[in-house]
């Protein structure tokens, strides 16, 4: 999954593709690179990042898909927290909602999800944007997100979104410290038990730059480590933005899970 950050101040790649025609661009990029699905956002979610006007959130995406549904072939997620840009991209021509607000009481989102037949992305957090990283506690981080998982694939369900079109994101960096996120990626195979895909976004993340002491220009042999651990233990999507060179990373992962000998 390539990463089209169309916002100016992604903790990686704020304002560089801010103009449609950029962004478009990236996209086509990634596309050629490798990337088999793009997932389009308006709004960043880096911790302490302040929320953005629906209708300004509208008018960064909604250009993008309308551009990218005729010229790439491969599936286009709209990533937002708000049902109204959610509805308004898949009538664009967007297929998957990429949430990272699934602990959601309100159906809306999910009345949407399953009125379009989308696919969804499912993330776990603890607080918001604002308040994720003040001091994010667990007893068992672990199993807590595997009880939050089930519980709203129940909520999924009732509210007419089958388990069939639902990823599961453990939501790394959402509200969880440097340990929390070291205990998810140890136990991705716990949350296999699901019978869901899993989506892993370790990609330039800032608990990297944390454990080893790399400004965000120097993650990517961690990320690409975080991405190959991840499929090692099940994961089936990985969220990127350095898509070549994941692409590479996972392959030959899983050229050599392919020899494993059973």
């Amino acid at each position: 999954m390539g990463i089209v950050n169309v916002t100016p101040d992604s903790f990686s790649d704020g304002g560089k593709f801010l103009d449609p025609a950029k962004a478009v661009a990236h996209a086509l990029e990634l596309a050629a690179q490798g990337a088999e699905i793009l997932d389009i956002g308006g709004e960043s979610t880096r911790p302490g990042a302040e929320p953005v006007a629906e209708t300004e959130e509208l008018h960064r995406v909604l250009p993008v898909i309308e551009q990218l549904v005729s010229r790439v072939k491969i599936p286009l997620s709209i990533d937002t927290v708000k049902p109204a840009v959610a509805r308004a991209a898949l009538q664009a021509g967007a297929c998957i909602v990429n949430d990272v607000a699934a602990r959601r009481e309100d159906e809306a989102m999910w009345r949407i999800v399953a009125e379009f037949g989308a696919g969804y992305i499912c993330m776990h957090a603890q607080g918001t944007p604002q308040t994720m990283q003040t001091n994010p506690v667990y007893a068992d981080v672990v199993r807590e997100v595997g009880e939050f998982f089930a519980g709203q694939l129940k909520k999924l369900n009732a509210g007419g979104v089958a388990a069939d079109q639902v990823a599961l994101d453990v939501g790394i960096g959402f509200g969880k410290t440097v340990e929390h996120n070291l205990q998810l990626l140890a136990n991705l195979r716990r949350f296999t038990t699901l019978a869901r895909p899993l989506l892993i976004g370790v990609s330039r993340k800032s608990f990297i730059g944390k454990l080893l002491g790399v400004d965000l220009a120097a993650r990517l042999p961690a990320s690409l480590a975080g991405a190959s651990l991840a499929v090692e233990s099940g994961a089936q999507i990985i969220r990127a933005h350095d898509v070549a060179e994941t692409v590479q990373a996972v392959r030959m992962t899983e050229a050599v899970l392919a020899r494993t000998k059973k």
